[in-house]
């Protein structure tokens, strides 16, 4: 099959990082692409990327910021990233240029709202100190006082946010008799809290005084910064848990770590955190801690589902259409 072409010229498609290789099979048979089999592309490469590219396919760790906007290809005019959070791209601007981006909504809700769950079970039964006694060869044989954690049943689970993921999750905590309760920008449809049974809590901070355990699931915007800052971490219970599958940006993360090590907080589950890849010693050296290489979306069925909704929207832009997963500024 002949490469999507824009007018006479084949469309010129690069992407930044290695994808699962049916995505990059057939990015290749639809377009005229340029994969990337290495490691992820410096800031100076990914600009030497935008120079040449109409497409420009983005992931997570790809920081798409004002100065890279400046030195692309007058020809891009769609950046597709590959998820569903974009909070890496400076999409005001990118919009302002005109040059349209797209993400990858919706295909993910179950793989996180399942290793949400797996966390939310994990981090109060200390499945991680369990692990770790086993594998450093030092379990003597069962105790009745040995690894005591506390059972889910019956305690509140507060969800902040209650998009998609957050409506995923509060499905599934009902199975395990949590009582669900949530903050959201905006309440949920009657209809929709009858269905989750979920209690509604216009104030965060009232919310976060009395949840046993805590589930992120907002994105990242400049009003979600830190919105989980010291002040509000300390109206937590002693006795509460964090689990944090959305962005660690959320969370100051220096204020966590001094309340788990002080046990002001009784544990953590994070699978994101504020600095990328660059976590905290100090949280990493803690045993009420569940730190996972954020991999919620880390299933074969949802990153090939990704790479088909990248490869819609592309193509859906090389007919000359609005590509169905736009971010407006509505959005932002």
């Amino acid at each position: 099959m002949a490469p999507e072409t824009t007018g006479n010229a084949p469309l010129k498609v690069i992407v930044t990082r290695q994808l699962p290789e049916p995505v990059e099979t057939r990015l290749s048979e639809l377009f005229n692409v340029e994969l990337n089999s290495g490691d992820q592309m410096s800031e100076s490469e990914i600009g030497e990327a935008m120079s040449r590219a109409d497409v420009l396919v983005t992931t997570i760790g790809d920081q798409i910021n004002q100065r890279l906007l400046a030195k692309a290809n007058p020809k891009l005019r769609l950046i597709a990233n590959y998820g569903a959070g974009f909070d890496h791209i400076d999409v005001q601007t990118a919009l302002q240029r005109g040059i349209m981006v797209s993400n990858t909504p919706g295909v993910l809700t179950d793989d996180t709202a399942d290793m949400t769950m797996a966390m939310i079970l994990a981090v109060p039964r200390r499945l991680r100190e369990g692990t770790m006694l086993m594998q450093q060869g030092d379990w003597q044989g069962w105790s009745p006082t040995a690894l005591m954690g506390h059972r889910i049943g019956g305690k509140r689970l507060g969800i902040l946010g209650m998009g998609r993921i957050g409506q995923a999750v509060a499905r599934r905590a009902a199975a395990f008799g949590l009582q669900v309760h949530y903050h959201n920008r905006k309440r949920l449809h009657p209809d929709t809290e009858s269905e989750l049974n979920a209690t509604y809590w216009e104030s965060l901070d009232q919310m976060l005084a009395r949840v046993d355990i805590l589930s992120i699931h907002c994105p990242h915007t400049p009003g979600t910064f830190h919105l989980l800052n010291a002040r509000r971490l300390k109206l937590m219970k002693p006795s509460a848990y964090i689990i944090n599958t959305a962005r660690g940006e959320i969370v100051d993360e220096n204020a966590l770590t001094r309340m788990l090590r002080a046990g002001e907080i009784a544990g953590a589950g994070l699978d994101v955190f504020e600095n990328g890849n660059q976590i905290n010693p100090r949280l990493r050296g803690l045993d009420n801690v569940l730190l996972l290489p954020h991999m919620g979306s880390a299933t074969v069925e949802g990153r090939i589902e990704m790479g088909e909704k990248v490869i819609i929207n592309i193509k859906t832009f090389a007919d000359g259409h609005r590509p169905p997963d736009l971010v407006v500024p509505a959005m932002l």
